[in-house]
């Protein structure tokens, strides 16, 4: 296993961090590719975190399990750019390797693949076993433009703050990226996460962004039918948008295929896995995700979310509290909540939900849950009274009410305002991550006697 530590940017200007922090991704990105079965490289969630805490290497390696890492630097003035990379083994902090490169800008793509190469070669050395340099930076992506590449890493770093304002740069730096080069897949790949994210994250109805997603995914294949982050995003859209669960496990598995040491591959077959029930190859998934980002707190969150669904809710706990020891605001392990319901303990599940409302008071997903919370408890009026709060609160939000609204009255019993909230769900074609996670979420199950739920099942398209 092999980290790549943030490179350093040495420019003196915070204007070029996107610079550093996207060569760190594409050599991540290369690395990779070099050999999967031999050779395992550490996801970016978890290496950024080494950017602003900086730790002894032996702590980096205890941390990520990792034998090797790759440091360096990044200097860029005016067409040149100086990069300076050291390859250490962790064990007794050896350097094996250390290179200084000063190269045109325009030179820099193929700087990459030169670097990566060294590194394969000196780990050869080191293992005595052959590590195939056959995946490194591809002729297309070698030849692309200078100038679009760097607006791919602008989009890029853009698109991973995962909110409103970095999801419309992305598009914007992305949709420059493929002016200045139409056959820039990589860019249309860009564009078609964001806007497959935007989608479940209710940014936007998903009958507006999924088609341009789909677009730009295939634009994508199209140009580079091995870009894998395409595959992944047509099995998102397949499974989210489409129903169409046989061909998004088809893009899913071949994604993986083309990129095993892909995270969010991993991570994103094994939430499919979950949902269509499959929790011991879920599990399985969502542990290889882990072991390729082991500090990613939404790999993470969604370890715990497969461990909540299969009905393990002790373990789901431990999980989702670790993740908000790391990060209270962290939204999504707020699921911890529905675990403390699942097991009848109301007033751990209310604690949680105090301590999130001192950080977002004006949630309305908290009142949403304190609702769940009160209506499982039988203890109606407060029940009542959250909803209304959550309908207050929504005021502002970018957000489907009727996601927690449904959420709320099926921890309640009301069967028939669960059923008309899902019939209008389906026919409008929202709340497309609650649809999908219907046949395994517990929060269900005290609608899965009535054969409206079957029915609903059917129109989904579950087996």
């Amino acid at each position: 296993m092999l980290a790549v530590l943030p490179f350093e940017n040495l420019t003196g200007d915070t204007s070029q961090e996107y610079f550093s922090d996207g060569l760190t991704e594409e050599m991540i990105t290369q690395l990779g590719r070099l050999d999967p079965e031999r050779l395992g490289v550490i996801g970016r969630a978890s290496v950024n975190s080494y950017k602003t805490h900086q730790k002894p290497l032996d702590q980096v390696g205890r941390e990520l399990g990792v034998q090797y890492v790759l440091e360096g630097s990044v200097q860029r003035e005016s067409g040149n750019v100086r990069v300076t990379a050291q390859l250490v083994q962790v064990k007794d902090q050896t350097q094996i390797w250390a290179r200084q490169y000063d190269r045109q800008l325009k030179n820099l793509l193929a700087l990459q693949g030169e670097i990566t190469g060294e590194i394969a070669s000196q780990i050869d050395l080191t293992l005595g076993r052959r590590v195939r340099p056959g995946n490194v930076t591809s002729p297309r992506v070698a030849n692309e433009s200078y100038e679009a590449y760097d607006l791919y890493l602008r989009g890029r770093y853009e698109w991973n703050k995962r909110n409103a304002d970095g999801f419309a740069q992305a598009i914007a730096y992305f949709q420059q990226a493929i002016a200045k080069d139409p056959s820039n897949a990589r860019a249309y790949a860009g564009l078609a996460d964001t806007y497959a994210l935007m989608s479940t994250y209710n940014y936007d109805p998903p009958k507006e962004l999924m088609p341009k997603a789909r677009e730009a995914a295939l634009r994508a294949l199209h140009i580079d039918e091995k870009l894998a982050q395409a595959h992944t995003s047509l099995g998102l859209i397949a499974e989210f948008y489409d129903w169409d669960f046989a061909s998004a496990e088809k893009e899913f598995r071949r994604a993986i295929e083309l990129d095993p040491n892909y995270p969010t591959g991993h991570q994103w077959y094994a939430e499919f896995l979950a949902n269509q029930g499959k929790f011991p190859q879920a599990l399985a998934e969502s542990e290889r995700a882990r072991q390729l980002d082991p500090l990613s707190l939404i790999i993470t969150t969604d370890y715990g979310a497969i461990l909540y669904y299969s009905r393990q809710y002790d373990r789901a706990i431990e999980v989702f509290e670790g993740v908000l020891a790391t990060d209270p605001t962290f939204s999504r392990a707020h699921m911890v909540v529905s675990a403390y319901v699942q097991k009848g303990e109301f007033a751990e599940a209310l604690a949680t939900i105090k301590q999130w409302q001192r950080f977002e008071p004006n949630s309305p997903w908290s009142w949403g849950a304190e609702a769940i919370v009160y209506g499982r408890w039988g203890r109606m009026p407060e029940a009542r009274q959250a909803i209304k709060k959550m309908q207050q609160s929504n005021r502002g939000y970018r957000l489907d009410l009727a996601q927690s609204l449904l959420t709320t009255y099926a921890a309640m019993g009301d069967k028939d305002k669960v059923f008309a909230l899902l019939q209008e769900a389906i026919s409008q074609h929202t709340n497309v991550g609650m649809l999908v996670s219907l046949k395994a979420d517990p929060i269900f199950d005290p609608i899965r006697s009535d054969p409206r739920y079957q029915q609903i099942l059917r129109q989904m398209h579950f087996n």
